[in-house]
């Protein structure tokens, strides 16, 4: 059956590919994807028109590209999303700019702007009630001349991410664990001295492994009202310089509180669109800590379609057939990895694996990458190579648990 809608994405990597699939699985459509090279998951797959486009990320090129799918299909509305930070301000900053028949579910720039600055989002998480990490910010010509609040380890991350990516240097991190002030004086000589200019947020580290890790995937209505919500169990995360913190295996669980204070912030905030959180469990006092807001679903979002919450289906149904739907909090457990089994079950504690493999047996776990219906087989071969690769990226980057 023909739909009126082509979704757009920008970006190249397994959130794309995951969106593509939720949409292919709930619609039968195609997707047509912005990429900035001729590699990664949506490269060469059946379910994905790929393109590839120089400066993908700028404000004038999303725009132009908007633009030339919105008049090579002149009557259908075009669904927009981002699917990297590096994309979602450029989206928003062209809000009023796109031609009639694109729908692109963000907030205003300067809202979006206000979310995604850690500085600014502790505040916000400070007025309604949302549990965060103890910290201390940092700005540029402060020096060293400057007292922290709690003993170390240390967590340093900046306050800005997209900007931070815009001045490399060899040993940059996407976030420091440091254990002396020693340590956190040097990271913020060598930040600074390649060019960043934002804030730092330093923070009292919350002791833990990656299974103490929590991430909460929502979506809000064109009303601003929440409509759906599903919390993860994270159990191993990637630790490469560049990808640490990224997500590897997810079980879905409850999230009880945690869903009332985050659907009040939400809605309080009037936001629209796929919000993301990271959280972690801290053992010191039994609280649950919000780390960010992504204002977009994130790399791991197929964790919650995988569990039976179609993401592409909620937004389909609200911005293109405007259908009203109630609320929808995830409770049941399903299981989620995008690597390959033996890594995850080398890199996991013992504790879990029974749970897993029951899952597992039940049917209810899935890599988003291994679809069945995307039939290019240099694609499937191409993924295979990439899952290979984690053996390796993880032996390289990360002990193996001693329990």
């Amino acid at each position: 059956m023909e739909q009126p809608f082509v979704p757009l994405l920008l970006g190249a990597d397994i959130n794309v590919y995951s969106m593509a699939r939720a949409f292919h699985e709930a619609y039968g459509v195609k997707t047509v994807a912005y990429g900035m090279y001729p590699s990664g998951p949506c490269y060469g797959s059946s379910i994905i028109d790929y393109r590839v486009s120089e400066r993908n990320d700028e404000p004038d090129r999303v725009l132009e590209n908007v633009c030339h799918v919105a008049a090579e299909f002149p009557d259908k509305t075009i669904l927009l999303l981002g699917c990297g930070d590096n994309y979602l301000t450029s989206i928003s900053a062209n809000l009023p700019n796109y031609p009639a028949n694109v729908v692109a579910p963000y907030v205003s720039l300067e809202q979006m702007e206000g979310l995604i600055h850690k500085e600014r989002f502790y505040a916000l998480c400070d007025r309604y009630g949302i549990d965060h990490p103890r910290t201390f910010v940092y700005k540029k010509g402060m020096g060293h001349d400057f007292t922290l609040p709690f003993d170390g380890p240390f967590a340093v991350k900046p306050a800005e991410s997209a900007t931070y990516w815009d001045h490399p240097f060899d040993t940059q991190k996407k976030a420091y664990i440091l254990q002396s002030r020693a340590e956190v004086d040097q990271v913020i000589d060598d930040i600074y001295g390649h060019g960043y200019e934002d804030s730092l947020i330093i923070q009292d580290f919350i002791p833990g492994g990656d299974e103490n890790m929590r991430v909460l995937t929502c979506y809000s209505g064109a009303d601003g009202k929440v409509k759906l919500m599903c919390l993860g169990h994270v159990l191993l995360e990637e630790h490469t310089r560049h990808a640490i913190g990224n997500h590897a295996v997810i079980i879905t669980e409850p999230g009880g509180a945690l869903y009332d204070a985050f659907r009040r912030f939400l809605e309080d905030i009037r936001f629209t669109g796929f919000s993301n959180f990271d959280i972690k469990f801290d053992p010191r006092d039994g609280k649950f800590k919000a780390f960010e807001i992504n204002c977009r679903q994130g790399r791991s979002n197929y964790y919650v379609t995988g569990a039976g919450y179609n993401l592409a289906k909620y937004l389909v149904e609200d911005r293109i057939f405007h259908k009203e739907q109630p609320l929808v909090c995830s409770e049941n457990r399903h299981l989620w990895w995008a690597i390959p089994k033996r890594v995850a079950y080398d890199y996991i504690p013992s504790r879990f694996h029974e749970e897993m493999k029951a899952l597992e047996r039940a049917g209810a776990a899935v890599n988003p990458l291994w679809y069945p219906a995307d039939h290019a087989l240099l694609h499937k071969l191409r993924i295979w190579r990439i899952q290979r690769r984690q053996f390796g990226w993880y032996a390289s980057s990360m002990e193996k648990p001693r329990d």
